[in-house]
């Protein structure tokens, strides 16, 4: 089945908030995500669905020209397909859209599979947030350039 990316609403937040806590150690709530999506003006969520079903998530916000990526996530039996690729070129399209010239993110140091999407992406660290996360750094990568150019992310494809 295709994979469809859209804007996440309301309806999507139970599936969201399944993969959200499958996902992660320190989910975001259900309330978190609602308030994000009522009152948020500077940010944007996206689900990947297949066959009418949300399989994953991400989300952004754009402050000015900087974008910052707030989460993204996949269900675990919809991994190593692309999915994560597609919702992120999409977030990044968005913030481009929006007047983005560069993107950031925070990633686990031991999440060597998104480090390496990121990193297909045209992602490179930049510095480190001791702590970031509870029992770990996070790595702070930047991807420049988001007004087109060389280096927007289409040639690099991760193997996925």
């Amino acid at each position: 089945m295709p994979i469809t990316i859209e804007p996440m609403l309301l309806q999507d937040l139970p599936a969201v908030v399944a993969i959200e806590e499958s996902s992660f150690t320190q989910p975001w709530t259900l309330q978190s995500f609602q308030s994000e999506l009522a009152n948020n003006r500077l940010a944007v969520y996206l689900v990947a669905r297949e066959n009418g079903f949300v399989v994953g998530y991400g989300g952004v916000w754009v402050i000015l020209d900087e974008a910052h990526v707030t989460t993204l996530a996949v269900d675990q039996n919809h991994r190593r397909r692309g999915i994560a690729t597609e919702l992120l070129k999409a977030l990044i399209d968005q913030s481009r859209r929006m007047g983005a010239q560069r993107i950031s993110l925070e990633v686990r140091p031991s999440n060597s599979g998104a480090r390496r999407l990121y990193e297909n992406l045209g992602f490179s660290v930049k510095g480190v947030r001791k702590r970031y996360y509870f029992n770990e750094d996070g790595l702070i990568m930047f991807k420049d350039n988001l007004g087109g150019g060389e280096g927007n992310g289409e040639e690099n494809e991760p193997a996925s």
